[in-house]
């Protein structure tokens, strides 16, 4: 999850969107949908919103949700992109990995 430092907006990655929710009244403002993927991980950076999705990059307009760049970080795989931040994020990043890990083990 990425708050907006501009305004009441909270950022969540869900279901291979992105979701901009006002957070006084949990509007959902937009949704812009990337790629099919399990997990979306997203921060917010300055003025710019970054996403992870099946490990491609994606750079959107935060007021409006519409794609402004996309990398799909060719030749690293599918994984889940984790973003520098506060330890919380960091950690929960690396529990989210270990969910897929174990989830993959279980159904080989």
């Amino acid at each position: 999850m990425a708050r907006s430092r501009k305004s009441d907006v909270v950022y969540i990655g869900v279901g291979s969107h992105v979701v901009a929710i006002q957070a006084t009244s949990g509007e959902e403002l937009w949704r812009t949908k990337l790629k099919r993927a399990t997990f979306v991980t997203v921060s917010m950076e300055g003025d710019k919103l970054y996403a992870g999705a099946g490990g491609e990059l994606f750079c959107l307009d935060p007021s409006s949700g519409h794609i402004v760049w996309h990398n799909k970080l060719k030749g690293l795989g599918l994984g889940i992109v984790a973003f520098t931040g506060s330890p919380q994020s960091v950690a929960q990043a690396a529990a989210m990995a270990a969910q897929v890990a174990a989830t993959a083990a279980a159904t080989a």
